[in-house]
């Protein structure tokens, strides 16, 4: 079964071929600096959901001996692959592009075919960002989180690198067709060079922000604010823990969340009966969030406290 961030990166796939094509063909014809770097940014973001894709079939690996917790990090993995991907082959070729044509500038042949491929290419780019944005708001489901504020704490790479790679493939466009108009109608000739630059620009600023959040999530980045409250929650409701010492939580991919947890129960509690509390709770927490995987619980460090001792107020 195909999940719903996987369809997000087909659907950027199929969008990003499609335009690169057509991208290669208005540059054979008029020569344009500016559509040849677009071509480019779109060839490498179909690689980069490639790499999305491998990252995601790897992540489905059942655990064994040697990934005992999973290969979800494998998501992280490829996640990084992509940014780096996306800083060498888009933002540095666009650069050197663009130097080139302002050291030696000449005229767009045809910019009406550019013109006209980039008014499809929007259409296409912007059919992709529709189907992630419906991914992003089902996500948050009505919640009032900003996309920004869901880039930076998604813990799904294939989520929001493909948002933020088809954002920035729409301002591209934008970018690439005022070169096209400021070089063909307004005879400015570093124009074409100059919209090639500034594309590699901002393929460098996407870049580092892939890198960074990915950067974070290998490194082991707890759950967002929200699903840590509602975890929280949880264990307070339950009658049998007086106090809750720790709550430490890591994504080990997209859908798997490990999450340790020391409590002190009620004395009175008997060892069968603290083996069932350890099962409800974790159920109760999966119910919650169902992508908490693995739940390990550890007694407070002074034991259980004495019996009527009420709980501190949640956190």
């Amino acid at each position: 079964m195909v999940s719903s961030s996987a369809r997000v990166v087909y659907a950027a796939l199929a969008g990003n071929l499609a335009v690169a094509g057509a991208k290669f063909g208005a540059f054979g014809l008029s020569g344009s600096t500016a559509m040849l770097t677009e071509a480019i940014h779109s060839l490498v973001d179909s690689v980069d959901q490639i790499l999305l894709l491998t990252g995601q079939f790897r992540a489905r690996k059942p655990p064994d001996r040697t990934h005992p917790f999973g290969y979800g990090m494998e998501t992280y993995f490829w996640s990084f692959v992509v940014a780096l991907f996306v800083f060498f082959l888009g933002g540095l070729v666009a650069v050197y592009q663009g130097t080139r044509h302002l050291l030696r500038p000449h005229p767009i042949v045809s910019p009406a075919i550019n013109l006209g491929v980039l008014l499809v290419s929007a259409l296409f780019e912007g059919w992709s960002f529709a189907v992630g944005f419906r991914e992003y708001k089902r996500v948050i489901r009505g919640r009032d989180i900003p996309l920004w504020s869901f880039i930076k704490a998604s813990k799904d790479p294939s989520l929001y690198g493909t948002l933020l790679e088809d954002f920035s493939a729409i301002i591209g466009i934008a970018i690439a067709a005022l070169g096209v108009i400021a070089s063909s109608l307004l005879h400015i000739g570093w124009a074409d060079g100059a919209a090639s630059i500034a594309i590699g620009l901002l393929l460098f600023g996407v870049s580092a922000v892939l890198a960074n959040e990915t950067r974070s999530l290998i490194a082991g980045e707890a759950v967002a604010g929200p699903i840590m409250e509602e975890l929280h929650r949880v264990l307070a409701a339950d009658s049998r823990i007086l106090q809750i010492d720790e709550i430490a939580t890591m994504h080990l991919g997209p859908q798997a969340i490990l999450m340790a947890l020391t409590l002190r129960f009620r004395s009175e509690l008997s060892i069968p009966a603290l083996d069932d509390a350890i099962r409800e709770i974790t159920f109760a927490l999966q119910a919650v969030e169902k992508r908490v995987a693995y739940v390990y619980v550890r007694p407070g460090p002074n034991g259980a406290l004495p019996l009527g001792q009420t709980r501190p107020t949640p956190r």
